[in-house]
C-alpha cells in the first residue's frame, strides 16, 4: 500500500526530472539549481524522509514559531528562512538558519546585523524584491534596490548573497523575466560587499519557467508534499 513517504519520493522524482528537462531546454544543463523543500505545516518525519531518502539538502521555513517547534527534530540539512520576518523575531532564528531570503527593508537588515554581531556570525541574506509592486506582498521596489543594497553593504555582520522574489500568480513569466533582467543589472554593477550568487524564485506552480529565467533556488512545497492543511 502506498504511503505518504512513497508519495513524496514520487513527487521528488517528477520535480527533479522536470527541472533537468528545463535546464536542458533553456541552456542551463551545467548550472546547479537547488530544489528547496518548503516545509510549512509538514510534519518533521515527512521532512526527514525527504532529506534521508530523496537527498533534499535545503529546507525552507516560513514561520518562526513553527520552525522553532520542529527544528530540533530535523535531520541535518541547510535551513533557509523564507517567510516574512518581523524584526522582533530575528533573535529566535539567528543562531540556526543558514540564510534569510526575506530581507525587505534596511530596518530588518540592521536588526539581523545586530543579532548576528551579538553571536559572532556573518549572516547570509537575500534581498526580497517586490517585482510587481503588489501591495499585498513585502519586498523592496526595483527602483529602491540599488540604494538598499548600498546601505546593506555597509553592515559588517550580514552578507547579501543575491535576490529573492515572489511574482504574481497571474502572468508570472513577465515578472520572472523582469526579475532576471534586474538581477543581471545588479550583478553588472559589481557593488562592493554584495554578491549576486543566488536568485531565489519559482514555486510549485512556476518552477520550470523560473529555471528559464535564471533561478538557482526553487522553493517547492505543495508539489513535493501535497496540498497543505493550514493551521
Amino acid at each position: 500500500m502506498s504511503t505518504q513517504f512513497d508519495y513524496v519520493e514520487e513527487n521528488f522524482r517528477k520535480i527533479s526530472f522536470r527541472v533537468n528537462e528545463a535546464k536542458e531546454k533553456y541552456g542551463r544543463s551545467g548550472d546547479i539549481v537547488e530544489i528547496m523543500a518548503v516545509t510549512k505545516t509538514v510534519a518533521p518525519e515527512i521532512v526527514n524522509h525527504a532529506v534521508s531518502s530523496c537527498g533534499i539538502k535545503l529546507l525552507g521555513e516560513n514561520r518562526v514559531q513553527e520552525y522553532l517547534s520542529k527544528k530540533d527534530s530535523y535531520l541535518p540539512a541547510s535551513v533557509h528562512f523564507i517567510g516574512q520576518l518581523q524584526s522582533n523575531k530575528v533573535k529566535y532564528i539567528i543562531d540556526s538558519v543558514d540564510m534569510i531570503h526575506s530581507v525587505d527593508s534596511i530596518k530588518l537588515a540592521k536588526e539581523i546585523d545586530r543579532h548576528a554581531q551579538r553571536i559572532g556570525k556573518i549572516q547570509d541574506v537575500l534581498v526580497e524584491v517586490n517585482i510587481a509592486g503588489e501591495e499585498s506582498k513585502g519586498g523592496v521596489s526595483p527602483g529602491e534596490l540599488t540604494d538598499v543594497l548600498a546601505q546593506a553593504a555597509e553592515l559588517p555582520n550580514i552578507k547579501v548573497q543575491g535576490l529573492m522574489t515572489i511574482p504574481p500568480a497571474v502572468n508570472s513569466e513577465k515578472f520572472l523575466y523582469e526579475m532576471q533582467k534586474l538581477y543581471i543589472d545588479i550583478s553588472d554593477k559589481k557593488i562592493d560587499n554584495i554578491n549576486m550568487s543566488f536568485l531565489s524564485m519559482g514555486m510549485s506552480g512556476d518552477y520550470e519557467t523560473a529555471v528559464k529565467y535564471g533561478s538557482n533556488i526553487l522553493r517547492i512545497g505543495s508539489a513535493l508534499f501535497g496540498a497543505r492543511i493550514y493551521k
